[in-house]
């Protein structure tokens, strides 16, 4: 395997990057459920008590993930929760990988492999618990 020099010493900074693009996507996920449940609940064909509750967890992983605290424990329930769009997309809406007007789960598989590098790495050095 060929590296650069050098560029190990980046880790930490990039996972805290990679934790804090998470914690945006995330949190306006997480926002617009807990904006307008109702219109959010029918859009994705959940109930709005449901809704309410996948937004309070998006919303409580995007300080887990952005402050570094139980980051693995975030990553782990929002790998749950993209897991399970995959399958409301796949057996529900039958929806292919790419989709349709981009309402595939192509997206959801690019959150999942940024989430598992969160889970397997602990998300760096650069946290409120250290």
């Amino acid at each position: 395997m060929v590296t650069i020099p050098g560029a190990a010493q980046y880790t930490d900074i990039s996972l805290l990057l990679l934790r804090v693009m998470l914690a945006l996507v995330f949190g306006a996920s997480g926002f617009n459920d807990l904006k307008s449940p109702k219109q959010r609940a029918v859009s994705i064909g959940m109930s709005v008590p449901f809704t309410i509750f996948l937004g309070t967890a998006e919303v409580a992983a995007t300080f887990a993930l952005g402050l570094g605290v139980l980051a693995q424990w975030a990553a782990l329930g929002l790998i749950a929760v993209m897991l399970g769009a995959i399958y409301k997309k796949i057996f529900q809406w039958k929806t292919g990988f790419w989709g349709v007007k981009s309402m595939g789960w192509s997206y959801e598989m690019l959150l999942i492999s940024m989430l598992l590098v969160i889970f397997t790495t602990g998300g760096g050095k650069l946290d409120l618990t250290r």
